[in-house]
């Protein structure tokens, strides 16, 4: 007895501790979240955007002070040097241009030599040209958002890291791109000279022109390039709920492109285009820097999923193909159905029971069945519209032929048999599978008046789950609509956002 006591003991203080690192491991986790400090942000964008930096041009003074100002503030939080030699710096172009690398090591033995890329390019286009401005050229461009927001929010999340109780199990390596501006030329050189092992590289990251946040609309790119990340980035946006402007688009506009070619999967995040764009008027007086905090937390969730998550992303050749036309004939609805009945009706009168039929469309089955405009609709199916006249359409979507209309004539209560057109909808739902997206349908039609309608679903929501279970494809999604108890809820997802609606639909008999 002694000793299965003992036992017990052991295995209680076990559990005790592995739940005790749990709560460390989670409380870590809010720790580093919420240090992303919008006062920090600003100081970093104030450095970096300041007159004295000379629109940081890659290969001049300006360029290599923001370089030497990255090299200190990677060197303050602890973060390793990722650079050549034992150096946070890589150099190229003879020398006179400069990556600026940082590594933290991952925790797992097994997955820290596989790492998660986070970068953005802190160059910029100097006093401007005819070649790079849109002017008016010769006086200082410094690039506020253009890139010193998206170092900023860098910055801040090299710093995050290293509040974890444990580091991420993958390693995370921080680049800071020189040369962008005249053609992804660090990222690039990077990729042919990488200082970790680019088969190595699980997800890479970009952070381009992230601070002017407007209506809360984050541009992310690159979604299409591993199965399943529109859902993964959804799902990890709950905290920040920003809305995703999602793009199927894959162009060499940024740092990013580079580590596509190498068939890496990779993300860009971007608050847009705007008139300051690549002028002198692109100064902190218009960043939002409330705006960068919400998108650096975002992207910080991102990194440290992603560096922890089991099983790394697989790229996806046909992203190099994708458009935003694919993407319109996904979400795209087709022409409206016919009318099932062919019914219009008057706001409810609570004076009488029922609905006034305001409209019998010709040749629809109202019409051949006889209805008339003024008749009072009081039971069309099971649904009685004296009770609950605004799903009157739920019924008739949903009713299976023939039908029975009970409506209010001249003093008299008919009941008139209506052969209906079309199958009976419970839901009023169609969809569409991608490939892109597994275990995910979009909804390419949304019935007006239906069930679905009336719970709030739209044209190109994302399903991803019905009843707190997941589904391998609409099939089973179907049957799963089918055979659940009415209302059900449904997970969606719409511009980023994660919701859970309830559907009250008709029984099935």
């Amino acid at each position: 007895m002694a000793r299965r006591s003992t036992v017990i003991s052991v295995a209680v203080v076990a559990c005790l501790l592995c739940f005790l690192d749990s709560f460390a491991r989670a409380d870590g986790l809010n720790v580093a979240f919420e240090s992303i400090s919008v006062n920090d942000i600003r100081a970093h964008i104030d450095i970096l955007a300041d007159d004295a930096m000379e629109g940081r041009e890659a290969g001049t003074r300006g360029g290599r002070a923001a370089a030497a100002y990255l090299e200190r503030q990677l060197a303050e939080v602890g973060l390793k040097p990722g650079g050549d030699g034992d150096g946070f710096i890589q150099k190229f172009a003879d020398g006179s241009y400069r990556n600026v690398l940082a590594i933290l090591e991952g925790s797992d033995p097994a997955l820290k030599h596989e790492y998660v890329l986070v970068g953005a390019h802190y160059d910029h286009v100097g006093y401007g040209t005819s070649r790079n401005s849109r002017g008016p050229w010769g006086q200082i461009h410094n690039g506020a958002d253009d890139n010193a927001s998206g170092v900023a929010g860098v910055l801040e999340i090299a710093q995050a890291v290293t509040f974890l109780a444990t580091p991420p199990r993958r390693s995370i390596l921080f680049a800071f791109w020189d040369g962008e501006e005249k053609g992804l030329l660090g990222s690039r050189y990077w990729c042919s000279q990488p200082t970790v092992s680019l088969q190595a590289v699980v997800l890479a990251f970009n952070a381009d022109m992230i601070g002017r946040l407007r209506g809360e609309k984050l541009h992310v790119y690159g979604t299409r390039t591993a199965r399943g990340l529109r859902r993964w980035i959804s799902e990890q946006n709950q905290a920040t709920d920003l809305a995703l402007e999602i793009s199927w688009e894959l162009k060499a506009h940024s740092d990013h492109y580079p580590l596509v070619e190498r068939e890496i999967p990779a993300l860009m995040l971007h608050t847009g285009l705007h008139d300051e764009w690549h002028r002198p008027t692109d100064d902190v007086e218009k960043i939002n820097h409330e705006g960068i905090s919400a998108t650096t937390r975002l992207l910080f969730s991102l990194i440290v999923d992603a560096a922890n998550r089991p099983n790394r992303f697989a790229f996806r050749q046909d992203s190099r193909a994708e458009r935003s036309a694919d993407l319109a004939r996904l979400e795209n609805t087709g022409p409206p159905r016919p009318p099932r009945l062919g019914i219009a009706w008057a706001p409810e009168d609570v004076t009488s029971p029922g609905v006034t039929l305001t409209c019998v469309t010709p040749g629809t089955p109202a019409d051949r069945a006889g209805l008339q405009i003024g008749d009072r609709l009081v039971r069309f199916s099971d649904a009685d519209t004296a009770e609950d006249s605004h799903r009157l359409g739920v019924a008739i979507w949903a009713a299976h032929s023939p039908a029975t209309a009970v409506v209010q004539r001249a003093g008299e209560i008919l009941e008139i048999p209506v052969e209906l057109d079309g199958q009976p909808l419970r839901y009023g739902i169609s969809w569409r599978e991608d490939e892109g997206e597994p275990g995910t349908v979009v909804l390419s039609e949304v019935v007006s008046l239906s069930a679905a309608y009336l719970a709030g679903l739209q044209v190109g929501d994302r399903i991803y789950r019905v009843a707190d279970r997941d589904f391998r494809d609409g099939n089973e999604l179907a049957q799963q609509l089918l055979t659940l108890p009415s209302p059900v809820s449904l997970r969606i997802e719409r511009n980023g956002r994660l919701r859970t609606i309830s559907i009250d639909a008709p029984s099935v008999p």
